[in-house]
């Protein structure tokens, strides 16, 4: 597939992304998306059969771990770019996928999602076994520190949907991630009061 070709079908994910982060995923069409992109229906067919195959595309897409970690960068450096995305995800939630999700697999994509979590999975430990190597990072098991950091960060940004999650919830989140592979005092901010 082509540079252009390529072009056209990040600019139609990420016009999805919005629509079902606004919608959920049961309620975009194909003509929401066409709509939304400028895109004749031909067009749009021309790249995706439905909006299961994008909306399937956009939860595979996948953050570059591996590659960072291949290329000597520092552990603590990928860690902090990750947290600063999960926070946004977290504090932003009319643009959480949290709603869609859910709605996404209630439509017997459990196989999907068991893919990408222990994609994430392997992710996270790998990103800790290499944290603990060459960056300080406590010593933890990895398996079951990335288990509470995936968990935790879905419970979330499933509920920030229900009732409202802001910044100090994403920044206690991150806190609590921080302290765990950093080490170092508790830092409670917000939550002071309320231990």
């Amino acid at each position: 597939m082509g540079a252009k070709a390529e072009k056209t079908k990040e600019k139609i994910r990420a016009a999805a992304y919005e629509l079902f982060a606004a919608k959920g995923f049961k309620q975009v069409t194909m003509s929401d998306l066409c709509e939304q992109t400028g895109l004749s229906r031909g067009g749009l067919y021309r790249y995706y059969s439905g909006t299961g195959e994008i909306f399937s595309e956009i939860l595979t897409e996948e953050y570059a771990v591996e590659d960072r970690i291949r290329t000597g960068e520092r552990a603590r450096v990928i860690l902090d770019d990750m947290l600063r995305v999960i926070m946004q995800e977290i504090s932003d939630r009319e643009h959480s996928l949290s709603l869609a999700i859910y709605e996404y697999a209630s439509l017997g994509n459990e196989a999907l999602f068991t893919r990408i979590t222990g994609r994430a999975k392997a992710r996270w430990e790998a990103l800790i076994r290499y944290g603990m190597e060459t960056d300080g990072f406590q010593k933890v098991n990895p398996a079951q520190a990335a288990d509470l950091i995936l968990y935790y960060y879905q419970g979330l940004r499933m509920w920030s949907r229900v009732i409202p999650l802001g910044e100090a919830e994403a920044e206690f989140y991150v806190k609590t991630v921080r302290q765990m592979l950093l080490g170092g005092a508790p830092d409670y901010g917000a939550y002071e009061n309320t231990i």
